[in-house]
């Protein structure tokens, strides 16, 4: 039986597609077709670094696919550069959000919340439900829930919410960060191969200086991406829990 690389990948789109588990046709149809519709994806992470690092690969293809991509993050990572005021690690950390948007081809919106004081009240969830329905996506990618970091869990839980109480339905995915230390438990649903977007990614986890790049990717990124890429047959991919799917599927962007 072929083992190769290419028969597994071809093994696994097949399967999916004939599965139905491909939740994302129009992304996933358009690939290579002129005039096919544009959609529209968002992103919720706890703080600036998050999306970038847990899915700044599948961020990118789709921004490259002529999707329109908004990251909206939670926190301005106010706690995050010790002995600096949180007014000023907030500047720092909004700027680095910005340039790593630009890098990926994507917008920034920031919803206000205080890094390391995150709130999941009926207020907040208003907020976020409004800032992603402003939006009015077709696809949105968060923070697994059982994470470590609690404004990882707000995100998410804050999120999921909104997806419950979404009259528009959005596709809900899951990505994960720093897995084994932060997020636990996490059994890929779905993949997406960023092998072609993997240095774009990680220049854009690079513009993050004041939160040690290296040090980022040492807490298991770099083997994340390239676990997840064996699973699924290719070089490196990224891995997602899809809310409502069964089984696994390959997103094949």
């Amino acid at each position: 039986m072929d083992q190769s690389p290419n028969s597994r990948r071809q093994f696994v789109k097949n399967t999916a597609a004939g599965l139905g588990l491909l939740t994302l046709p129009s992304l996933l149809n358009a690939q290579g077709n002129i005039g096919a519709a544009k959609k529209k994806i968002v992103c919720v992470g706890g703080h600036p670094d998050d999306p970038e690092s847990g899915c700044g690969g599948t961020l990118a293809r789709l921004a490259a696919q002529g999707h329109d991509v908004t990251i909206i993050y939670l926190t301005t990572g106010e706690a995050g550069i010790p002995g600096t005021a949180n007014d000023e690690a907030a500047r720092i950390r909004k700027q680095e959000a910005i340039n790593a948007c630009k890098i990926l081809n994507t917008k920034p919106i920031f919803a206000g919340q205080i890094d390391g004081a995150t709130i999941a009240d009926n207020a907040a969830l208003k907020h976020l439900h409004t800032l992603i329905a402003d939006e009015k996506p077709d696809v949105v990618f968060t923070h697994w829930p059982v994470d470590s970091h609690k404004d990882h869990q707000v995100a998410s839980l804050l999120t999921m919410q909104t997806w419950v109480r979404s009259s528009n339905k959005f596709t809900l995915y899951f990505f994960e960060v720093c897995t084994g230390e932060q997020t636990m438990i996490f059994m890929p649903t779905d993949y997406v191969d960023i092998s072609d977007t993997q240095e774009q990614k990680k220049k854009a986890v690079y513009c993050h200086t004041s939160q040690d790049p290296p040090g980022i990717y040492a807490c298991g990124h770099a083997s994340m991406e390239d676990f997840r890429g064996r699973e699924a047959g290719v070089r490196a991919a990224e891995g997602f829990v899809r809310m409502t799917g069964k089984g696994m599927g390959m997103i094949a962007l």
